[in-house]
């Protein structure tokens, strides 16, 4: 049985995650506007309403994710090589179960 419910949502900023929903349960967010909640919580299914969260199965939420990656990975591949050793290349991510 799934223990995380993988959503996408448009962050809105001040007032998308309340203090007192990251109170209640743990959020995540990942690239690709994708969030990462408990399953089966009734606190993160109201955030997933009032944030108008499309639920996404995790197969489909990290094909999301692995697209941003890629693009991310892609941009630093471009960049010159003064600036790749400014920062690190973005590391691929598996979502959990």
């Amino acid at each position: 049985m799934a223990t995380k419910t993988y959503i996408v949502a448009e962050n809105w900023g001040k007032g998308f995650i309340e203090h007192s929903e990251s109170a209640k349960f743990t959020i995540s967010g990942l690239p690709g506007n994708v969030w990462q909640v408990p399953a089966n919580n009734k606190d993160a299914n109201l955030w997933i309403a009032k944030v108008l969260g499309t639920v996404k199965t995790k197969a489909e939420a990290q094909a999301i994710v692995d697209a941003e990656v890629q693009a991310a990975q892609a941009a630093w591949d471009a960049l010159p090589a003064e600036q790749q050793a400014e920062s690190s290349r973005p590391a691929d991510i598996t979502l959990e179960e």
